[in-house]
């Protein structure tokens, strides 16, 4: 795009943006003549994807701001008039601590109302979790969050849903952004002017307790957390973001003592105590961690900014903590939610687990020992859900009772269609208490799966490529990952790949002879290696990276050390081949 188009470009965003501050930005660009800044901004629309915004916030095409915002709602509401034609419509928002979130949420709902979509907008920042539940409890047809979950503080986003309470899959996705791309004028009305025709309406503690309700009615055994409850340290961090509210109020109601982070307590756009608001990070549980060693916490919790992801920290047994990751948490939750449902003999007659094409193969075994049905679905917590919702109707007789994916994201309850960190935070105290009570640790737990089912450990790789050249970048990788396809990793050779993009599945030593793969298309690859190791290559739907994932297994034996040493040395390996893909991009 030359550079003529891109100021032609930044004009007319100026001639559209209702916002003083976000024009203003641009309008000083245009005035120092900034090209480099200016084609960052304007070089693209800011793309309104599969699960809707995510960018730097400030004035521009390429940004996240007022004119942005509205013009994506504008295409959710014309698409939701197509699809429904002649229904009375409504819409759920909810917002979380991130700069311009609440500003992003209202004009949003000024939209809808300008549309005749009656908008229920929460009063306050609400967790990811809380605005999927309302859609369901309201009977709503959309919703949206405003967030951009655990991105750096100069980011927001923006996620779309669809009645069901998850985000939106096709045909949906495709024909929202659609609408999006066609968008030209926009209907918005004044906020007064909504309120008095009872198309904005505000929202809060009638779904709050509601929802703080089902979390504790999901749990199984309220008995022991009120006979044992007051004898567990549980310290925890919102990272700033909106967990706070609903984790104190669940926890510290079942009579847990919980002690928040006072230094992280309060919700900031700016995330001041950490680089990155990610329970992920190690970096960002620091202020958790010291705490939690100075009062003995039992376990250490962190909710990211919009609350749907959980990461803990469980004692070493040594005065320090173990950061757990999310394929051990997530495996620690499906053991524990099965072992309960079978000793109250509530397990369903066709139980099923759904986990993400990433994450841990261990908690397949670890369902089949159950007498569970694992089953696998793209990258997103939607797919998730779509299963879920599925298993509702199809009449296989399935019935949903877990999900997980490696990135922190755990679902215990049916009626909330994404990842719950609230629920998961709750049921992990339970978790907790209840082998507390066997005599075991979380930890000791962990062991006993993998001298049962084999020693499992994974890494992440990930890469940014950012600007105009980034997306070709990442797009080249993937090119030559296909048509120049390793065949080996780590020394091990590959002996079956699959291309979820293509659906097809092969043995590098027969390719002629192509298997198809049952899942949606997705830009990913999969390389099996003939230990059993797993590596795959995606790019991220939200950010401009690409992401590797390495999954390695080892019998114990007897010797979990020895597996241990085993599969570190062989992710090592993989790491280095990965790098060295990336190196010679």
């Amino acid at each position: 795009m030359d550079f003529e188009t891109i100021k032609s470009r930044a004009k007319e965003y100026c001639d559209r943006e209702s916002d003083a501050a976000f024009r203003k930005q641009v309008e000083e660009l245009l005035a120092k003549d900034d090209r480099k800044e200016l084609e960052d901004r304007f070089y693209r629309d800011l793309e309104f994807g599969t699960g809707g915004l995510r960018g730097l916030i400030g004035g521009g095409f390429n940004r996240m701001n007022t004119f942005v915002v509205r013009r994506a709602t504008q295409g959710l509401a014309s698409y939701l008039k197509k699809a429904k034609p002649g229904a009375k419509l409504s819409a759920v928002i909810a917002y979380d601590s991130r700069h311009y979130s609440d500003v992003f949420a209202l004009e949003a709902a000024l939209v809808f109302a300008g549309n005749g979509i009656k908008a229920y907008l929460f009063s306050s920042l609400r967790p990811t979790p809380e605005l999927s539940y309302a859609v369901r409890q309201l009977k709503a047809d959309t919703g949206i969050v405003v967030t951009a979950s655990h991105n750096p503080p100069a980011y927001n986003g923006y996620k779309a849903y669809w009645d069901d309470g998850a985000q939106v899959i096709p045909p949906h996705d495709v024909g929202i952004i659609e609408e999006v791309n066609a968008v030209v004028e926009i209907g918005t009305i004044p906020e007064a002017q909504a309120l008095a025709k009872g198309l904005l309406v505000r929202i809060d503690k009638d779904i709050d307790d509601k929802y703080q309700a089902m979390v504790r009615g999901r749990l199984f055994r309220p008995e022991l957390i009120k006979k044992m409850g007051k004898d567990l340290k549980v310290v925890y961090t919102p990272l700033h973001g909106t967990g706070a509210m609903h984790v104190e109020a669940v926890l510290g109601g079942l009579g847990l003592e919980v002690t928040t982070v006072p230094e992280q307590r309060k919700p900031d756009g700016d995330f001041p105590t950490v680089s990155f608001p990610n329970p992920e990070e190690p970096a960002a549980l620091k202020l958790a961690l010291d705490l939690g060693k100075k009062l003995g916490a039992d376990v250490v919790m962190a909710t990211d900014p919009d609350a749907d992801r959980l990461g803990i920290a469980m004692p070493d047994g040594k005065g320090g903590f173990i950061l757990v990751t999310g394929n051990q948490l997530g495996s620690l939750l499906a053991d524990y939610v099965l072992l309960s449902l079978t000793e109250f003999g509530r397990m369903p007659k066709k139980p099923a687990t759904v986990r993400s094409i990433v994450t841990t193969d261990l908690q397949r075994r670890i369902a089949e020992a159950y007498g569970a049905t694992s089953f696998e679905c793209l990258t997103g917590f939607k797919w998730i859900a779509d299963l879920a919702r599925r298993f509702e109707t199809d009449g296989s007789g399935y019935e949903f009772v877990y999900g997980t994916e490696e990135s922190y994201g755990y679902l215990v309850e049916t009626e909330v269609r994404d990842k719950d960190g609230i629920s998961a935070a709750a049921m992990t105290a339970e978790m907790t208490l209840y082998w507390r009570s066997k005599g075991k640790s979380l930890l000791d737990r962990l062991n006993e799966l993998y001298v049962q089912h084999g020693y499992y450990e994974e890494i992440g790789i990930s890469k940014y490529f950012e600007g105009s050249s980034g997306g070709a970048i990442i797009a080249g990788i993937m090119a030559r990952l296909r048509t120049d396809s390793p065949k080996t990793l780590g020394g091990v050779r590959v002996v079956r790949i699959r291309d979820i993009d293509a659906l097809v599945s092969w043995d590098p030593a027969r390719p002629e002879k192509k298997e198809r793969v049952d899942l949606p298309t997705s830009n990913v690859l999969q390389f099996y290696l003939e230990d059993g190791s797993i590596v795959s290559a995606r790019p991220s739907g939200t950010e401009p990276k690409i992401k590797f994932y390495a999954s390695c297994r080892n019998e114990t034996k007897g010797d979990l050390e020895g597996a241990k040493k085993r599969v570190k040395a062989e992710l090592a390996n993989i790491d280095r081949d990965l790098k060295a893909i990336l190196d010679a991009r």
